[in-house]
Parts: C-alpha cells; sequence; structure tokens
C-alpha cells in the first residue's frame, strides 16, 4: 500500500512538472541605457531563450537612453536587431515619447523596429497579459 501511495505521489508530482514546463514563455525586456555592453547582452538573451524554447513571446522596449540601440547608424547591434525583428515571436518596441526627446523619427528606426505611444504603459501591458519583466540594467 505505502509503495503504491508513493507511485501516484510521483506521478502527481511529474504531473505537476510537466504542466509547469508548459507555462507560455512571455519576456517583456525594459531597457533605457545606452552602454553598447548591455544592448549585446539583451541580444545574446534573446538568442538563448529562443535556442533553449519553444515559441516563446518576447519584446524589447527602449526608451530613456536606448534608443541608439535601434537607431540605425547608431546601433552597435543593428544587424542582429533587424534579424531578430524579423522573427513574429521578437518585437521591438520603441517610445515614441521618448522619441520626440531625442529628435529620432520613425524613418531612422532600423527596420522591423516599431513604436508605441508610451513605453512605460507598454511594459504594464504587458505585465498584465502574463509577461515576466526583465529591467536590463548594469
Amino acid at each position: 500500500m505505502k509503495t503504491f501511495i508513493l507511485a501516484i505521489l510521483m506521478i502527481m508530482a511529474t504531473a505537476q512538472a510537466v504542466q509547469a514546463q508548459k507555462q507560455p514563455y512571455k519576456v517583456v525586456f525594459d531597457i533605457t541605457n545606452q552602454d553598447t555592453a548591455m544592448h549585446q547582452k539583451v541580444i545574446k538573451w534573446i538568442d538563448l531563450i529562443l535556442q533553449t524554447n519553444a515559441n516563446p513571446e518576447l519584446e524589447v522596449v527602449f526608451y530613456g537612453q536606448s534608443l541608439n540601440m535601434v537607431t540605425s547608424g547608431k546601433s552597435a547591434v543593428s544587424k542582429d536587431v533587424e534579424r531578430l525583428a524579423a522573427l513574429k515571436n521578437v518585437k521591438f518596441a520603441v517610445c515614441e515619447h521618448a522619441m520626440m526627446v531625442h529628435k529620432i523619427t520613425k524613418d531612422q528606426l532600423i527596420s522591423g523596429v516599431t513604436t508605441v505611444p508610451d513605453g512605460i504603459y507598454e511594459i504594464i501591458s504587458k505585465e498584465a497579459q502574463g509577461f515576466g519583466y526583465i529591467k536590463a540594467s548594469q
């Protein structure tokens, strides 16, 4: 009887573990700094997530001093941004208010990069949709 109960408990634990692995992998990254080393780290994180998780949903939101990462001619990771932005499950979204403050227009953004009216509201909205939040900082 003890063996039977132990077997049932093990099956239940395994079922819970399998169920936990089936949870959607949704992350919103918040980047506000101009450090190109941090820009490269964000690209690395996204690549690692894409390699190790089936169908993740990823978004990077830019405001503050981070806009160079997604601005043509200023980005140290422009080819990576273009490559990843072409994927259906990776989104790069720039705060339009930050663009106005830094005098950047939509035509200056790297191909595939989108805009949102308010970067902070975008992050809050994603969290409400079940996205995990990662602040990309030193």
